[in-house]
């Protein structure tokens, strides 16, 4: 730790950064969804990087690794298994259910994917030096672990405060 106090301005600064990084996200995720007629739909193929990163699972877990809601990767799931990027197995710790498994051509895909994406981040840190492209690395993945680490205390937090976000009052408080 250090006993240099974090200021509202860097703070602001931060938080600004963020929203502008995932607004440009969303925005360019819906150009690029436009522009293959939805063959890269950025969103469902979430769920193919993280299968391919954790390996096969089930549906429940894979929502709650992505942060979603079972009803979303149950839809984005049947998209990607109609066109044969993913595939259901038998679940070898429990035959009676399934997992979810990358195919062949989920992994060809997945390359594809990573060599455009990778090329576009190419050439984002293009004038980087190898120093700010190391550092940023590290810093990028540290803050984002923290962000996962501080989420539920954030929530729990935002919670709390139900003068500056009440909760509607139902019909029956009203009378």
């Amino acid at each position: 730790m250090t006993d240099d106090p974090v200021t509202d301005e860097l703070l602001d600064i931060v938080g600004f950064q963020m929203t502008r990084l995932s607004r440009l996200r969303d925005r360019t995720n819906a150009q690029v969804a436009a522009a293959t007629n939805g063959e890269i739909e950025p969103a469902a193929f979430a769920i193919l990087f993280q299968l391919l990163h954790c390996g096969p699972m089930r549906s429940g877990a894979l929502a709650d690794s992505l942060y979603s809601d079972a009803s979303t990767i149950s839809r984005q799931v049947a998209s990607l298994v109609k066109r044969g990027v993913l595939e259901r197995r038998a679940d070898p710790a429990d035959g009676r259910v399934s997992v979810l498994a990358v195919t062949e051509l989920g992994r060809t895909a997945a390359a594809e994917i990573r060599a455009l994406r990778n090329q576009a981040l190419r050439t984002i840190f293009d004038r980087w030096t190898p120093a700010e492209r190391d550092a940023f690395a590290g810093l990028f993945e540290r803050f984002v672990d923290d962000y996962e680490a501080g989420r539920q205390a954030m929530l729990t937090e935002l919670a709390s405060r139900s003068l500056l976000f009440p909760k509607p009052e139902s019909a029956e408080s009203n009378s």
